[in-house]
This record gives structure tokens, C-alpha cells and sequence, in this order.
């Protein structure tokens, strides 16, 4: 799916390491890197203690959040390279950062949720609005994609098992709430009518649910579904998930717009996809309704008297602590429709016709560059 490596190697090879998290979407971007840096990397994966499994700690230097006992062990010789993501692993990098005396550099994929201008570089994807310091890679998607090798095995196990299911077979991929989206009554309703139209043209509406999907929206799909339907309860690692089968086999997706690693999977596939929109909930409708103004002063192109005016002051509001970056959901769905990778839920699905983009050979230079650098970056 990705290029092969590229650039010259260094005379001497940096230490690496991928700090990893409970995600498999997450982690899943940061070995992307890995397989196409072409570098030896060692994996420290971290478990998070109880409290900080669903909760968000405050963004430190710390180890405080994870378990020990259940993590991998963090200790010298420090690397030369960190490669995380995600708040929680984000702040063990910085606190090996801190244990190296700042010789340790560090990559951030995905939405900084503090301490922005610590990382070398940050790799953000459309979703994201963030302050155009020199330290942000901004691309296109993230850079998440299931490895060949697994979705050949998946299909080898799925295949007759959904081969007597009547076409067209159509995955349905449940996510659930989250901050400003609300995962209410009319988010299932609408899933069970699109399934309805589904089992209407002969075919099999298939559900697929994931770690954020509450048990009242399972009880309301299980009961409300079409008997044709086929509804899987997600269930912390169950060799028996679809979800790999489906990516490979099912015939077209309706994908919750809450999961953005699931709706990029699919793209990846080159699969047709319709995207069911959350909305925003109560007074989180205020705080999404400025995202339009903060992507325009985020936004780097075109170069304008005007444009530089807007990133100074984003710049100036990260600086005085009132802006640290935001998701834009909404904004990253239409710029999917418009380049015809996707379209709403409820038209109909039909091949993509647009390119997907890949940007993850820029990636890979930039960290390159970085590691044969003489000085950090400085944002």
C-alpha cells in the first residue's frame, strides 16, 4: 500500500523507539512509519492504570497514568528517536525526553493535547487545526491502513463464512459518543433504517461494533434490526471479530463519522463508503460552531498578507494558553465527499473515484531530516 523506504542511511543508525498504546488504530499509524522508515525500532507498549483507561490525565512529563507492572520496561540507555501517539503514550515520551536531558527527539502523530512545541515534530492529518509552527507536518489522512498480511489472513477465515450471506453485503462499522457528538436515539434509528433499505434490495446490512458503542445502542440495534441483519458485540480480544473479514469482503461500508481510523481503513480499500454524520450535543454545538474560524486562521495556503495575519494570531492564542489545537470532524467529512473518497449516508455507494492520497513518503523525510540535523527544530 505504501512506498518502499527511501533516502540514504546515516552512517550510524538512531535508536528508536515506537512508544505504544491500547489502540490498535493508534498504533497502527505509528508502525506505517515504521515499516517504510526502514530503521530498527524497538516497541515499548504501556498500559494505562484504571483510572486513565477512559479518563484523560493532565498533559505532563509522567509515567503516573500507567501500569508498571503490565507495561514494558523504561529505562537507559535512552533512544535517540521517539515515535508516539495519542495523549496518554505522548506523555511517556516526554518523560523519557526529560530522563535523556532533552538529547531524546521526539514525533507526535495525530492532535497534541498539551505541551505542543516539546515535539520536534507533530504529523497532522486534515481533521486537525493547529498553529503553523515549523514543527507541524500537515498531511492529508492519517496514516492508518491494515497490513496486507493480516487482511490476507483474515480473508482466507471470512471468506466461506460470509459467502452464503445474499449480496449486496454492506458493513455496517458502529462507533459511539464522543466530545461534541452525541450517539443518541436518532444516530440508531437512522443506522436502522439504512439496514431496512438494505435487506429491502436482497441484501445483508452486517453490524460491526467497536469499544466506544454503549450497551443501550447494541440492545437498540439488536432489537430494532432487521432479522436479515447480522449484529457483532465488540469484545476485547475476541479472535472471532469480523471486522478484518468485512474490510476485506463486504461489498460497501456505512461508517460512523466518530471514527475517523475506520472510515480511513475503508478508504484505503478503495471501497465504496457512506459516512453517518454525529451531531453535536447541547452547548457543544457553540464550541464546534468555531472550528470555521480557527481552520481559517490555522490554515498555512494560500501565502496572503491576510493568511500570515491569521497564523500570527493563532500563533498568539497558543502562546497565551487559549488555543491548543482542535478536531474538525465535520470539515474533514466534507473534504472526503469532495474529493469523491466517500459520500453521506444513504446515497449510493459506489466505487471512490478519487485518488487517495499518501503522504506518508513525506513523513518519512521529515524525520529523516530531523535525525540528520545538527540542532532541534525550533517551533
Amino acid at each position: 500500500m505504501h512506498a518502499q523506504p527511501v533516502g540514504p542511511r546515516p552512517e550510524r543508525q538512531p535508536s528508536i523507539w515506537l512508544v505504544l498504546g491500547d489502540k490498535e488504530g493508534d498504533n497502527a499509524q505509528v508502525r506505517a512509519i515504521e515499516r517504510v522508515l526502514g530503521w530498527p525500532c524497538e516497541h515499548r507498549h504501556v498500559q494505562m492504570r484504571e483510572p486513565w483507561v477512559i479518563g484523560k490525565p493532565r498533559v505532563a512529563p509522567s509515567l503516573h497514568h500507567i501500569d508498571p507492572a503490565r507495561s514494558d520496561a523504561l529505562e537507559p540507555p535512552w533512544p535517540d528517536l521517539v515515535i508516539t501517539i495519542g495523549r496518554r503514550p505522548s506523555m511517556v515520551a516526554l518523560w523519557i525526553a526529560e530522563q535523556s536531558g532533552g538529547r531524546t527527539r521526539l514525533v507526535l502523530v495525530g492532535k497534541p493535547s498539551g505541551m505542543m512545541q516539546r515535539f520536534d515534530l507533530v504529523v497532522a492529518s486534515a481533521e486537525i487545526s493547529l498553529p503553523p509552527f515549523d514543527n507541524i507536518v500537515p498531511i492529508a489522512l492519517p496514516l492508518m491502513g491494515i497490513e496486507e498480511a493480516r487482511l490476507a489472513a483474515a480473508v482466507k477465515v471470512w471468506r466461506a463464512r460470509l459467502a452464503e450471506l445474499p449480496r449486496p453485503l454492506v458493513a455496517f462499522l458502529v462507533g459511539g459518543a464522543t466530545r461534541p457528538f452525541a450517539f443518541d436515539e436518532a444516530v440508531t434509528e437512522r443506522l436502522i433504517e439504512l439496514a431496512r433499505g438494505i435487506t429491502d434490495a436482497g441484501g445483508t446490512p452486517y453490524f460491526s461494533t467497536s469499544r466506544r458503542t454503549s450497551p443501550a445502542t447494541v440492545e437498540a440495534l439488536r432489537s430494532g434490526l432487521p432479522s436479515a441483519a447480522v449484529l457483532y458485540r465488540w469484545t476485547p480480544g475476541d479472535p472471532d471479530n469480523p471486522y478484518l473479514g468485512l474490510l476485506g469482503l463486504a461489498d460497501g461500508f456505512v461508517v460512523t463519522s466518530d471514527s475517523i481510523s475506520m472510515i480511513v481503513e475503508v478508504i484505503r480499500r478503495h471501497r465504496p463508503l457512506g459516512i453517518l454524520e454525529l451531531r453535536p450535543r447541547g452547548l457543544d454545538r457553540l464550541n464546534l460552531s468555531g472550528h470555521a474560524l480557527i481552520r481559517q486562521l490555522c490554515n498555512p495556503e494560500p501565502a496572503s498578507v491576510r493568511r500570515r495575519l491569521g497564523n500570527s494570531i493563532a500563533r498568539g492564542l497558543y502562546h497565551l494558553g487559549l488555543f491548543n489545537g482542535a478536531r474538525d470532524i465535520p470539515a474533514f467529512c466534507r473534504l472526503l465527499y469532495e474529493r469523491g473518497l466517500a459520500a453521506p449516508a444513504g446515497a449510493p455507494l459506489v466505487p471512490p473515484r478519487g485518488e487517495v492520497p499518501d503522504d506518508l513518503e513525506q513523513v518519512v523525510a521529515r524525520i529523516r531530516a530531523l535525525m540528520g540535523a545538527e540542532s532541534r527544530s525550533q517551533a
